[in-house]
């Protein structure tokens, strides 16, 4: 007869999880804003002037229509750059559950975000994608293409790319895999969100900027996270019937993400100054 695991060795941690949660969410956000929009910024000839936990300003005069579309399309091309090093790190064999996880939300939030930007800017008619379409005509063609092409990625593609990913996590049995994946998914989701929510906060030009930016990249461009995962759970696992990995207490993620977030909230809050803001 077969041992039964041990529970502490199934168990989630949630000091852990949300501690990747937070590093996972600001490594995302610094990869749009700093190194989409900024590298995108410096390679057109543009005069970086503040990166910010929300935004990322560019001196823009002087730069031809293209390059201004290049420099908005340029963070969400890095999101789905970094979904692409996250999925290959995840073909690797074996990953300690941590560095799963870890892999698995990043593969997550940057699809979510990329691809729910689509949405955004196509409904709202604002944000990064507003940019690059401007002055396409007809508008109404270019708004309800991205929208539909967005739900269809986010809904549809996303999904099926980054759940398959948490399985090993979930393991075998009802209900605990619909219970698992809400812990692994609603609880970066919330801590993610309030991260960026903090962070926000404290940006110099108000709260409006907080809603169409900081809440709108977390709260909503990663909501699926907060009602998917368990719905999925509910189907019957793939692959063997081992138990589910478990995340352990780890004070290395912990200290990380401390360290982490008082840098994104005291240092990117206000932001980081490059060269004197246009008058």
């Amino acid at each position: 007869m077969a041992t039964p695991p041990n529970p502490d060795v199934l168990s989630l941690d949630r000091w852990t999880i949300a501690a990747i949660a937070i590093v996972v969410y600001v490594v995302s956000n610094l990869v749009h804003e700093g190194v989409g929009h900024g590298g995108a910024c410096l390679l057109t000839g543009g005069r970086p002037e503040m990166l910010n936990a929300v935004f990322f300003e560019c001196e823009e005069a002087g730069l031809s229509s293209a390059a201004i579309r290049w420099i908005a399309a340029a963070g969400t091309l890095a999101n789905l750059v970094l979904a692409c090093v996250a999925w290959g790190a995840l073909r690797r064999r074996p990953l300690r559950p941590e560095w799963r996880l870890a892999l698995a939300l990043l593969l997550a939030v940057n699809l979510l975000q990329a691809f729910g930007y689509l949405t955004f800017s196509g409904v709202g008619r604002i944000g990064d994608w507003a940019v690059v379409c401007d002055g396409i005509r007809p508008e109404w063609l270019w708004r309800i293409g991205l929208t539909l092409l967005g739900g269809w990625l986010y809904f549809v593609v996303a999904p099926r790319l980054f759940m398959p990913q948490l399985d090993p996590l979930l393991g075998q049995k009802q209900p605990d895999r619909e219970a698992r994946a809400r812990t692994l998914t609603l609880l970066p989701y919330l801590v993610g969100g309030a991260t960026y929510l903090l962070a926000g906060t404290l940006n110099p030009h108000g709260w409006q900027l907080v809603l169409i930016s900081a809440a709108a990249a977390s709260l909503g461009g990663t909501s699926l996270l907060a009602w998917y995962p368990p719905l999925w759970a509910k189907k019957a696992a793939t692959g063997d019937a081992a138990p589910p990995q478990g995340i352990p207490r780890s004070i290395a993620w912990c200290v990380t993400a401390a360290i982490v977030l008082v840098f994104f909230v005291v240092v990117l809050g206000p932001g980081l100054h490059f060269s004197p803001a246009r008058s």
